[in-house]
């Protein structure tokens, strides 16, 4: 009864499964993957999460479409044994009005909210969030005088390895959550902070950057080594708020706050740093901030850094003593002066999938995002920061972050 009113308020249709076309990927070999993901991450190379599989599949070629009260339905299916996640890219995806996508675990437990035509977009893509099930159904329905306008293709496919809150990594144990009293007087900078997924398969941080207009343009900014390129951009998938509720407590993050898409604008390579335009503004009831800046030579007195260690829940580190600059991976300062460099943390560190994660001086204004290091916990390595100052100016950031033209070369935290 309980599966019967779910599926009522879903929408769905009471298609047999027996006749759902189905498409089936073995089980992973996990040890292996995650060997090879341990030597790619010792080469600087963004984790993965998820390995992808191209795919071709579009209902308008299918002959699995049935009559519904609502017009008619078009469903598939996709298993994967033992996959910790599935996740999908839309590479073709613009829907007409009254439509509705759903994504749904095969055993109802779990549903991505409906995607419509309010999710068209400049991309013309859709990738999603993840879906904790290795066995999960898409569906599509149409009302009749519509279904010729249907533009869909499913393009990838991520079978999941680790996850969010599963991985095989996990953050050490020295990690601040930020639900613990030490990020007291940093509460508007931690929401400014999100982790991301592109591809479908890699994941790193992220954070919404100011402009000097404070109009919450949606710009956001990231690790170049993330891979949101021109063609990755529309892949890009934000999650926010994910989180403990308790300092220390369970691992209870939840995943539902997401938005899915974005333009690339800008990267530069000696400063590993790329900023993009998100397709939508975050919802209101997020209570995301867009994070300040400092495009100045400075350099600070003392340093935060917010971010996601091994895509754990969101953690908070602390550097008492000032910054310093340096060439990546540097010891001499100020070297080429492309990044700033944390010697050693006092409280907390970073960790793989921390990447493209803010540091913030003592003013709460960015002066970098995360490039690499050796800091974990248990050792003083350093962590290297590419420069926001280089940023703005190699790769004209103030096109974008000062369209206004008032010359400003700090904003704060909105």
């Amino acid at each position: 009864m309980k599966k019967l009113a779910l599926m009522a308020t879903m929408g769905l249709s009471f298609q047999a499964f027996s006749a759902i076309d189905t498409t089936y990927f073995t089980s992973l070999d996990v040890k292996s993957v995650h060997d090879q993901e341990v030597q790619n991450e010792k080469k600087g190379v963004a984790p993965r999460f998820a390995v992808p599989h191209v795919v071709s599949i579009n209902p308008m070629k299918s002959q699995n479409w049935e009559k519904s009260s609502q017009g008619y339905t078009w469903s598939h299916r996709v298993t994967a044994p033992n996959a910790v996640s599935l996740n999908f890219g839309f590479t073709q995806f613009s829907l007409p009005e009254g439509a509705e996508l759903n994504i749904y675990s095969s055993d109802r437990s779990q549903f991505i909210r409906t995607f419509t035509a309010a999710d068209n977009n400049v991309n013309g893509q859709l990738w999603t969030p993840v879906i904790m099930s290795d066995d999960v159904t898409i569906e599509l329905t149409v009302p009749a005088d519509v279904v010729g306008d249907v533009k869909l293709e499913l393009g990838q496919i991520g079978q999941g390895f680790r996850t969010f809150a599963q991985s095989t990594m996990k953050s050490g144990s020295c990690n601040i959550d930020v639900a613990c009293t030490e990020s007291k007087g940093w509460e508007k900078e931690v929401n400014a902070v999100g982790v991301i997924s592109t591809g479908g398969s890699t994941f790193c941080t992220g954070f919404m950057v100011n402009n000097t207009k404070n109009d919450k343009t949606p710009y956001f900014m990231t690790a170049a080594h993330c891979g949101i390129s021109a063609s990755a951009a529309p892949s890009l998938v934000v999650y926010w708020n994910y989180q403990t509720s308790k300092c220390r407590g369970a691992r209870d993050g939840k995943m539902t706050d997401f938005q899915s898409g974005s333009v690339h604008l800008a990267t530069n390579s000696r400063s590993d740093s790329t900023l993009v335009k998100l397709n939508s503004q975050p919802r209101a009831e997020w209570n995301v901030n867009f994070a300040g800046w400092d495009a100045t030579t400075a350099v600070g007195s003392s340093a935060v850094g917010i971010h996601h260690p091994n895509v754990d829940e969101k953690s908070i580190s602390f550097e008492n003593d000032p910054t310093e600059l340096a060439s990546y991976g540097g010891e001499e300062s100020p070297g080429d002066s492309t990044h700033v460099r944390i010697v050693d943390w006092d409280k907390g560190t970073t960790e793989p999938g921390s990447s493209g994660s803010p540091l913030f001086d003592a003013n709460h204004r960015v002066i970098g995002q995360l490039h690499g290091g050796g800091a974990a916990c248990g050792n003083n390595l350093s962590d290297y920061y590419g420069r926001f100052h280089t940023s703005y100016k190699e790769a004209n950031f103030k096109k974008w972050l000062d369209n206004a033209g008032t010359g400003s070369l700090t904003v704060d935290t909105i």
